[in-house]
């Protein structure tokens, strides 16, 4: 199996991030009940923005917890994000309101009671293959590895 170079797994992901509007966050409660639920979301570049209803499991566990798991693409190209998440008001930013509208094809600020979780990437996996799974990461400590 075919490893690609780490500049190529790099810009793969980044143009994944970019042209792909659907993920999978991975939460747990306090108790380490786990939940998994797919979310749209906005890529800027430098963080994910997710909406979801304040009252829901996910929005739960993500405030409590700080930190969130994302998986992006399928089985095959899969991307994997890890980093701590923020809670934004909707209302608090609307330049950010009408990006994820854009991206995510609706509008949180018309869905009473929705909230933006933001997350920072700290470590992002990509592989294709088991090969490439054992490469190791491709951002670390918020950086991408060079």
């Amino acid at each position: 199996m075919s490893v690609r170079l780490l500049s190529e797994r790099i810009a793969d992901t980044r143009a994944k991030l970019e042209s792909e509007v659907d993920l999978w966050v991975a939460s747990a409660s306090a108790s380490g009940d786990a939940y998994l639920l797919p979310l749209s979301y906005y890529w800027d570049g430098a963080t994910l923005t997710m909406a979801t209803p304040a009252t829901t499991r996910t929005a739960r566990n993500l405030r409590r917890a700080g930190w969130a798991r994302l998986g992006l693409g399928p089985t095959r190209d899969v991307v994997i994000v890890e980093g701590p998440v923020v809670e934004i008001a909707v209302e608090a930013d609307d330049a950010l309101a009408e990006a994820h509208a854009r991206a995510a094809g609706f509008d949180a600020r018309n869905s009473p009671g929705y909230v933006f979780f933001q997350l920072r990437p700290e470590r992002i996996l990509a592989w294709r293959n088991p090969a490439e799974a054992e490469a190791g990461p491709i951002m670390l400590n918020g950086a991408w590895l060079a």
